[in-house]
């Protein structure tokens, strides 16, 4: 059954199901992520723009520091299917990085502020530096992270999932993530360097809880004022809002492919219509076809 399942889920992959066939998470202990719901989630679903602006600022005051995102171009948040900024505040937002760029006439490298059609820079120069300033881990980059991270629902769920179209489960474990941290049970050690979290493979992670960052202790806000729309500033809406900005970033097409999806599958219904009633039209003039 296991290596059943193993070829079923790599025909999944084929099919465009990818998150079907990423590395599981849910193993080791960890508690599966309860299911979330989500404004993009379905064949006909769309990102939520001011969800997208709150957690790009999310991800820009508390990630941005270790984390890069080295596949999105600043102008991408400017174009259509994104959080929507206009194309004056991505350049100025563009400019307030610094990118290096040359050689230049002397054949020396420089830094210069940053383009819209610049990448976001890397936090570190190079894996080693990013070794050194974290414990001797390599903080993933956020680019792709919301569709590389999943976790295996099991029978049925994963066969309900293929006809509902469901492929959150990487936002659904990033919000899980960052609500996780939890004090140790008894009985579990946690060694110096790592932070217990109930949904972590192995429930132990180097990672310490970043949404301190915004949310006290105490579940309270550091700075109410967080968010300039009036959302209310809680972990579960950070985190929420931090989960969206990161499946935009792996996915910035979503909304095109769905839009185009949803043509290419009207198109097929009408094509398979009007063969059915030509088939039927030319077999009725045939004696016996009937």
């Amino acid at each position: 059954m296991k290596i059943a399942s193993r070829h079923l889920v790599a025909a999944f992959a084929l099919l465009g199901l990818s998150g079907l066939a990423a590395p599981a998470l849910a193993a080791g202990g960890a508690e599966h992520p309860p299911a979330q719901k989500w404004s993009f989630s379905g064949p006909f679903g769309t990102f939520d723009r001011a969800q997208l602006q709150r957690g790009f600022k999310v991800y820009r005051e508390v990630c941005s520091s270790c984390h890069g995102l080295e596949k999105i171009s600043f102008r991408n948040l400017s174009q259509p299917g994104g959080p929507g900024f206009t194309e004056g505040q991505v350049k100025t937002l563009a400019a307030e990085y610094k990118v290096k760029d040359g050689p230049n006439e002397s054949g020396d490298m420089f830094e210069r502020p940053g383009r819209p059609a610049d990448r976001f820079p890397a936090p570190f120069p190079n894996a080693e530096a990013a070794k050194a300033a974290n414990g001797g881990a390599v903080p993933p980059d956020f680019s792709v992270i919301a569709k590389a991270r999943t976790y295996e629902r099991g029978f049925p769920m994963w066969l309900i999932d293929i006809f509902t179209q469901y492929q959150e489960q990487g936002p659904d474990y990033i919000v899980a993530l960052l609500n996780g941290y939890e004090v140790a049970p008894k009985g579990v050690t946690v060694e110096a360097g790592l932070h217990y979290n109930k949904y972590f493979p192995g429930n132990k992670i180097a990672m310490a809880n970043p949404l301190v960052a915004v949310i006290d202790d105490n579940g309270k806000p550091n700075d109410p004022g967080f968010y300039t729309d009036g959302t209310p500033v809680t972990r579960e809406q950070v985190a929420r809002d931090l989960a969206a900005f990161l499946m935009w970033a792996a996915e910035p097409k979503l909304e095109e492919r769905k839009h185009l999806g949803a043509k290419v599958m009207l198109w097929l219904l009408l094509l398979a219509g009007l063969l059915y009633f030509t088939k039927k039209r030319i077999w009725s003039r045939l004696e016996g076809a009937h």
